[in-house]
């Protein structure tokens, strides 16, 4: 995750929560994130009572997604146990799709790492928990970093806390991210993967929680090269998170336009690509002769314009050409060549 230009981008189906508390249902969102041509899918490593205090709140979106207003309650019924985590990653093994998660906790970590998944991805409200994101460093694996809710100062911060924990930000990725869901259009500030590829020097990537496919398409074309987007097989179902989602069809069709659009970025050096030559010499002009030219005879304006194709002197050597004498006759129409003139 150097921060060099990638051709390739790397997409994350969020499977989330949105397995609802049931296995099958999660094998399922792994079986449709491989079809949509993700990369990985990412589930997510919790308890509850490593989380949240009993009786906290649930956030306006939760509570209307799921009508639960305790979010202890909503989240018991969501965990996965580390023997479901294992069943999961045999699946993905099988049908050859990366599974890994966000740890919520140390355990969760220490849980991960025992499963052997190649990355970590630490989530945007844990962006200032010290303890974990310095647990999750310390295991050297890959982090994948969001950064909703934050300010440039608290990315910076936790960057800090990971160099600390294991020398270095190698293999790091920072995430922009709007925690809002579905996070509205003009809330989006898809500006900000510049500020944060500038700012950090790494690798960027970015967190979509909008709706429809657009933003994650714009973010690429940024230069994202991280894409992580919600999974569903269907926006109806109960959950929190299945509303701000993208159904099968339409994580595929995201997924086509990030891999057409990765292969349009290029290497950012203006200059003529190889695809051009062919219009280079038809579409731009040479000096040609307006009338025939003795050879002998000092060229001047009168006899001389800017014509199709290029394949002689350049437009851009006029002056140069005007006063030279010509070596031998120059026929009317004639591309001039260097090798035609003295002087």
């Amino acid at each position: 995750m150097g921060r060099a230009v990638a051709a390739e981008v790397f997409v994350i189906a969020e499977a989330g929560v949105n397995h609802n508390g049931e296995l099958a249902l999660a094998r399922r969102l792994c079986d449709v994130a491989k079809s949509a041509g993700a990369d990985a899918v990412k589930f997510q490593t919790f308890r509850a009572e490593d989380l949240v205090v009993p009786g906290a709140p649930t956030a306006a979106y939760q509570s209307r997604q799921t009508g639960e207003s305790d979010q202890f309650a909503m989240l018991r019924k969501l965990e996965l146990s580390e023997d479901q985590h294992r069943q999961l990653q045999e699946h993905c093994a099988g049908i050859g799709i990366e599974f890994f998660s966000t740890p919520f906790s140390e355990d969760a970590v220490d849980m991960l790492v025992r499963l052997g998944v190649k990355r970590l991805k630490m989530p945007s409200g844990e962006l200032t928990h010290r303890a974990l994101v310095a647990k999750a460093a310390a295991s050297g694996l890959p982090l994948l970093m969001s950064t909703g809710m934050a300010t440039l100062a608290e990315v910076q911060e936790a960057l800090a806390w990971v160099r600390a924990a294991r020398g270095n930000t190698d293999d790091v990725a920072v995430l922009h991210c709007t925690s809002a869901y579905p996070a509205a259009d003009e809330a989006l500030n898809l500006r900000a993967i510049e500020t944060l590829a500038q700012a950090t020097g790494l690798a960027v990537g970015y967190s979509d929680h909008s709706t429809g496919i657009e933003a994650s398409l714009a973010a690429v074309a940024l230069g994202a090269t991280v894409i992580e987007k919600h999974i569903t097989l269907d926006r109806t179902l109960p959950g929190p998170d299945h509303a701000a989602s993208l159904e099968p069809e339409e994580f595929a069709a995201m997924v086509r336009g990030i891999r057409r659009i990765a292969g349009m970025r290029g290497d950012g050096v203006k200059a003529r690509r190889p695809e051009e030559e062919d219009a280079a010499r038809v579409a731009r002009r040479s000096i040609v002769a307006l009338q025939d030219i003795p050879a002998g005879a000092q060229l001047t304006a009168a006899m001389l314009a800017c014509r199709r194709p290029a394949t002689g002197i350049a437009p851009r050597e006029w002056d140069q050409v005007l006063g030279r004498t010509a070596r031998s006759a120059i026929s009317a129409g004639s591309v001039l060549q260097w090798d035609q003139l003295d002087g």
